[in-house]
């Protein structure tokens, strides 16, 4: 499965990027796959391609280019319990200086881009997200209800931003979350809020995994975790995205 880097034009310059598709002259719908706080690096390729290979062209884009291509920091090959707060400590200023402002902004470039290459299909798209990418992937589905038709978050803090931001989805949601992240009482109640905005969703705790799941690279790496999420993933595609 090839892998294409890429510059994506932004209002606030060109945000470094990947895309992984099928090589086979085809047209294929899009997703845009938005990485963990620790971003773009083998792991996330791999993740990409493995999507791909499903019939998808897979747009990564590197959400914290203001400060530099990726990786932004440098990072281990393995994120270990040892090195995490150190590296929490650089990241969390480039999060909090990702404002709500720019992520909208950005998700406009994003959507742009992705939709006007020749490699993907006409139609509606989907966005997927890990951990603060999964927030992101929420905030891109709101402001684009004609367009994003499925959604999906894994171990990422799909309700801060309050009920309200809920009944602006239109698109077909699936939720992950890791059992360190949210207990069955915040679980029922953001899953009655899910139901309150009349979005079309499932929402569950993965068992035995903690936040970070999803990711190889770290001690959070939880392997039934993650084939949990593709065979949660997939399907919502295939379903929204296949017959469109």
């Amino acid at each position: 499965m090839p892998i294409k880097t890429l510059q994506v034009p932004t209002t606030d310059g060109q945000a470094d990027a990947f895309a992984a598709f099928p090589d086979n002259g085809e047209q294929h719908p899009g997703v845009l796959m938005y990485a963990d706080g620790f971003g773009i690096r083998p792991v996330l390729r791999e993740m990409a391609r493995e999507l791909a290979g499903h019939g998808y062209y897979v747009l990564v884009p590197n959400i914290f280019y203001r400060h530099g291509p990726a990786p932004v920091i440098g990072l281990p090959e393995h994120i270990g319990e040892e090195v995490r707060p150190a590296i929490m400590a650089q990241l969390m200023p480039l999060i909090e200086a990702h404002t709500a402002e720019r992520v909208l902004s950005d998700a406009d470039a994003y959507l742009r881009f992705l939709t006007t290459q020749p490699e993907v299909a006409a139609g509606p798209v989907a966005v997927t997200g890990y951990c603060i990418g999964g927030l992101l992937a929420m905030r891109t589905a709101a402001a684009h209800p004609g367009q994003v038709a499925a959604v999906a978050a894994f171990h990422g803090p799909v309700g801060a931003d309050g009920p309200d931001a809920l009944a602006e989805i239109t698109a077909q949601v699936h939720f992950g979350h890791a059992e360190s992240d949210l207990t069955p009482e915040a679980l029922g109640e953001l899953n009655r809020a899910l139901d309150a905005a009349k979005v079309d969703y499932t929402s569950e705790i993965y068992p035995g995994t903690v936040h970070g799941f999803t990711m190889s690279d770290t001690d959070a790496f939880n392997p039934a975790g993650l084939q949990r999420h593709w065979e949660r993933l997939l399907p919502l595609l295939d379903r929204v995205l296949a017959n469109s």
